[in-house]
C-alpha cells in the first residue's frame, strides 16, 4: 500500500519505511507525527481524494532536524559597480514512515528504540 501525501507546499509517494526529508515540521526526535493531507491511497483499489482522503492518515517517526544545503544568490549589475551576495539554509526535517491509516485509526506502531552503540574492544583483548 503506498499514499501520496502533501507538506509543505510538495507532494510525496511514501510506502512503509520510507525515510524522508521534508521541510520543518513539528515535533521532537523520536516522536510520532502524523500527516493528514493524504491525496491518494493506493493499492488493490485505489481512492482518490477530492481534495483530501477522509479519515486517511500518514504516522511517522521523526528521525532528525537539519538545515538543507548552503543556496546561495549572487546579483551583479555590470559596470555598474554593484553586486549583491545573500544565501540561505533550509530547516529540513527527516521521518520514518511507519504506517499509513485509513477510517480514521490510530498509530499501532510507536517509536523505535534507539540502537546502542557497540562497545569498543579493550587494548589487552587487541593485543592478544
Amino acid at each position: 500500500m503506498f499514499a501520496v501525501i502533501k507538506t509543505g507546499g510538495r507532494q510525496y509517494r511514501v510506502v512503509p519505511e520510507d525515510v524522508l526529508e521534508i521541510g520543518k515540521i513539528a515535533g521532537d526526535v523520536g516522536t510520532i507525527v502524523q500527516l493528514d493531507n493524504v491525496l491518494v491511497l493506493g493499492g488493490d483499489t485505489p481512492v482518490l481524494g477530492t481534495p483530501t482522503v477522509k479519515g486517511a492518515t500518514v504516522a511517522a517517526e521523526v528521525l532528525d532536524h537539519k538545515r538543507g544545503p548552503k543556496v546561495i544568490a549572487f546579483k551583479k549589475r555590470r559596470r555598474k559597480n554593484s553586486k549583491r551576495k545573500r544565501g540561505y539554509r533550509d530547516e529540513i526535517t527527516v521521518l520514518r514512515i511507519t504506517e499509513i491509516l485509513a477510517d480514521g485509526k490510530k498509530p499501532t506502531v510507536g517509536p523505535r528504540p534507539k540502537r546502542e552503540k557497540a562497545a569498543a574492544k579493550p587494548a589487552e583483548a587487541a593485543a592478544e
